[in-house]
């Protein structure tokens, strides 16, 4: 079977801002690298789907008024909703740049297109670069995530598979992902990671799970 691999053609448009780092633009780059070298012709390349329900999925993690406010917010508006900012932690990190919810519904469908292939038996292995937000938290946003499409994922995941594993081998601890699971045993996060006056200061080996979910999550702080 062909991997699945997940493009769209728009989401090296968005800009965080000028002197950010997070850059979609390398996507693009990354993207451009597969076709120069005919890897394209190997891989099931999906597109993303404007008339997708992504964004019904997004309730199944984040509340309401969260969402609400993602869809809302742009960079001409955000001064009258800018008493919203401290509660939802939009600012540097996570700046309001135009397009900011169409870039989240992108790349958080990627990722539930990946989980559908691995459900449907379509693909055995499914990639998608624009996905992998993992700091986002249930009600704000955080270290340039908004949506966050890994618990999304995982959830979709789990309509077919008793248990999932999710690994996470970025720089920075999977906080968000490891907090959503936390307490259940359905659900092993296993997050390899820099620690140590690092953010986001969280990831520690003595952080394991509760209740349920004690030993369903594994810290390897470097």
């Amino acid at each position: 079977k062909k991997v699945m691999y997940y493009y769209d053609d728009d989401v090296g448009n968005y800009h965080y801002g000028s002197g950010h780092p997070m850059k979609p633009h390398r996507m693009r780059m990354a993207h451009s690298l597969l076709k120069t070298y005919d890897v394209l012709d190997s891989l099931n390349v999906v597109n993303y789907d404007p008339n997708s329900n992504v964004e019904e999925h997004f309730s199944r993690f984040h509340t309401e008024d969260y969402i609400d406010f993602l869809r809302t917010v742009n960079p001409e508006n955000q001064p009258l909703l800018s008493d919203l900012f401290v509660g939802f932690n939009m600012g540097e990190d996570c700046p309001v740049f135009d397009g900011l919810y169409d870039f989240c519904k992108i790349y958080t469908h990627g990722s539930l297109m990946a989980a559908t292939y691995l459900n449907d038996q379509q693909s055995q292995i499914a990639v998608n670069w624009s996905g992998g937000l993992h700091h986002a938290k249930q009600q704000e946003a955080s270290g340039f995530c908004y949506i966050n499409d890994c618990v999304l994922a995982i959830l979709e995941l789990l309509r077919c598979h008793h248990r999932v594993l999710y690994l996470d081998i970025d720089i920075h601890h999977g906080d968000g992902v490891e907090e959503a699971f936390y307490i259940t045993d359905r659900v092993m996060t296993c997050s390899f990671h820099k620690y140590g006056n690092y953010f986001p200061d969280t990831g520690h080996f003595t952080d394991c799970g509760y209740g349920k979910g004690d030993g369903y999550a594994v810290n390897f702080p470097l």
